[in-house]
């Protein structure tokens, strides 16, 4: 079993990992395609690239071949893991401006979707919700990078404060 202790003297000397390197896409067990379908497509606005039956779909942003894959393979009409398990606990999505992430904001709140919370992060702002099935999303935008908060040493210091919701769904540029 490796420990997280174990790893730290590796962590400080290995190479790290290249620069452009990003998550290419996330796949989501769902119990029901349809339904999370109906949230990601019709909801957030994501485009349907390939579907594979009551089995699988694909769905992407501006045409990739798919940012998200959804399947009933391992979860058909199954339920979401139990509080205290280990598991994904979001996937982010981030948008390229702010006046998208208020276009989301709006597509969510049109939907009558809750919000988990809603935050300022000095680097970022967020809104956390949860698919039909319960999976954590995040939307974001990132802030320019010149406007992001530092401390005295010059390191990055975010912050967890309150997204004022009222004027960001005003955001329409």
């Amino acid at each position: 079993m490796t420990t997280s202790a174990a790893l730290t003297p590796l962590m400080q000397t290995t190479k790290p990992i290249a620069a452009g390197t990003r998550i290419g896409h996330v796949h989501l067990k769902v119990a029901d395609l349809e339904r999370a379908l109906a949230f990601y497509c019709g909801v957030l606005g994501f485009e349907l690239m390939q579907r594979y039956g009551d089995q699988a779909a694909f769905i992407s942003a501006g045409g990739y071949h798919h940012h998200i894959g959804l399947n009933t393979w391992e979860s058909k009409g199954g339920k979401p893991p139990a509080p205290g398990t280990t598991g994904l606990f979001h996937t982010a999505l981030l948008y390229p401006t702010r006046a998208a992430l208020a276009d989301a904001l709006r597509r969510v709140q049109a939907a009558s979707i809750a919000l988990d919370g809603a935050s300022d992060h000095g680097v970022s702002e967020a809104l956390y919700l949860r698919d039909p099935d319960q999976n954590g999303v995040e939307l974001y935008w990132d802030k320019p990078r010149e406007s992001w908060p530092v401390n005295a040493d010059g390191h990055l210091s975010m912050v967890t404060e309150r997204l004022d919701l009222k004027a960001l769904a005003a955001v329409t540029e």
